[in-house]
């Protein structure tokens, strides 16, 4: 399991994605689901990956062989729009598909590949999607301004509750942040490190970019502001008249 969330405001985009994969409960690791191609001045994208690790990490080596070849074919470089880019990862996805579900249905573990995709192309506004294991995609707007993979129920509440149009940026990353304490407080599948990009509108560069792991001190600072906050607000909650 794992989660990954994209957030869409005014002011830009928050992305962030724990490190946790596992294949039974004796068998865990660390690896970063998060993949920043990055062209200052010109191009911010980054993807948040979900699902099975071996056919996610195909999918970002197709998209970084496509970016690094000359043979004119369409690749992240030269996509001319972020709904390109996102029909290129979704590209990706089909190949891997095509190439590895055959031999897995025999198996334990089937095809499983989804992603989150937001960034910025010059002359754009910011744009976040998310894009399925089918290669499908759904793009994030005013109505839907967060998209999450992998195990999103436990951090979904307090982005439902806090996330506005015009939050700020500072806003969002905090409550990104809590929306990661409360799913690893809730489901031990979901795990630090935690990568976490905020991304500010316009600026056609990542200038803001923090790993969270165990004992980190902001991080856990955080974490006990939250609850303990959540417990003050609880007992000043108005008496049930019966």
């Amino acid at each position: 399991m794992t989660y990954c969330v994209g957030i869409l405001v005014n002011d830009g985009l928050v992305l962030a994605s724990d490190s946790r994969t596992h294949a039974g409960v004796d068998n865990f690791a660390k690896f970063s689901k998060m993949t920043v191609f990055e062209r200052a001045g010109e191009r911010v994208l980054v993807l948040l990956s979900s699902g099975n690790l071996a056919g996610t990490q195909a999918v970002i080596s197709v998209l970084k062989q496509r970016a690094d070849t000359d043979d004119k074919l369409p690749n992240l470089w030269t996509a001319r729009t972020m709904f390109d880019v996102a029909g290129l990862v979704a590209d990706a996805v089909r190949a891997i598909e095509r190439r590895d579900a055959p031999f897995l249905e025999s198996g334990p573990v089937a095809f499983n590949a989804s992603f989150i995709l937001g960034g910025q192309l010059k002359g754009e506004p910011p744009r976040l999607f998310r894009i399925y294991a089918e290669g499908n995609f759904i793009e994030a707007g005013q109505d839907t301004q967060f998209l999450q993979t992998g195990e999103a129920k436990y951090g979904k509440p307090i982005i439902d509750r806090v996330l506005t149009p015009t939050t700020t940026l500072a806003d969002a990353t905090k409550c990104t942040l809590v929306s990661f304490d409360s799913t690893m407080r809730s489901n031990l599948s979901v795990g630090m490190p935690v990568d976490l990009i905020a991304y500010e509108r316009d600026s056609l560069q990542i200038r803001m970019r923090r790993r969270f792991d165990v004992g980190d001190a902001y991080f856990t600072a955080l974490s006990a502001n939250w609850s303990e906050g959540v417990r003050r607000v609880f007992r000043e909650l108005p008496e049930l008249p019966w």
